[in-house]
């Protein structure tokens, strides 16, 4: 089992999650997390807008259009991507569950509002963005890696995994073809090509 990358288990856990985020309404699905979990609508609007800054509208939906906010909270609270695992030597402030855990939704509220000084979901666009970014540049530095890894590194994994398993991000945003036919050992790629869905090593997850 790869614990620092992607493997089959998380892919079909994340699949399984997702298909049932899509398949009824993110409301019923969230109303089912035991209360301790459930996010509030805040948090809930705090994840659908940071999933749009992360995978943007473009030629095709964004990531929060197509519902990986919701599929963020249930991830959290199934401890996918180890979000589930308990910490150890937590900075003092962070929201911890009673086994040690982050609660990472809890944490990403409360780092956003306190780079905004106040709220972020009431800056304007282009701020939250400036926000989001500083947070991603010191969560993946050029350099070696903080002692203390980021929360925001979990969190923009499973962000990832939510939208490129989604039907848009899966057939659309990349190129769906579920049966090869025959084998090219050496083909030309353009700037612009989309990776393909069907392949994993295409597809870096973090």
């Amino acid at each position: 089992m790869n614990t620092n990358g992607w493997n089959r288990r998380s892919f079909l856990s994340a699949a399984g999650l997702l298909a049932a985020a899509l398949g009824t309404t993110p409301a019923r699905l969230l109303a089912a997390l035991p209360a301790e979990e459930a996010p509030t609508a805040q948090q809930s609007a705090l994840l659908r807008e940071v999933s749009q800054l992360v995978i943007p509208r473009t030629a095709t939906a964004g990531a929060g259009d197509v519902g990986t906010g919701a599929f963020l909270s249930l991830a959290l609270a199934h401890g996918l991507k180890g979000t589930r695992a308990p910490m150890k030597d937590a900075p003092a402030g962070w929201p911890l569950r009673a086994d040690g855990s982050l609660r990472h939704d809890l944490w990403l509220q409360q780092e956003l509002n306190r780079r905004a000084k106040g709220d972020f979901m009431a800056q304007p666009p282009a701020q939250r963005h400036a926000l989001l970014a500083a947070l991603d540049a010191e969560a993946f530095p050029a350099g070696p890696p903080p002692a203390q890894p980021s929360p925001w590194r979990a969190l923009k994994t499973l962000i990832l995994t939510g939208y490129y398993t989604s039907e848009e991000g899966g057939s659309k945003e990349l190129r769906y073809d579920p049966v090869p036919g025959r084998w090219d050992s050496d083909i030309p790629l353009h700037k612009g090509d989309r990776a393909f869905s069907s392949d994993w090593t295409a597809v870096d997850f973090g």
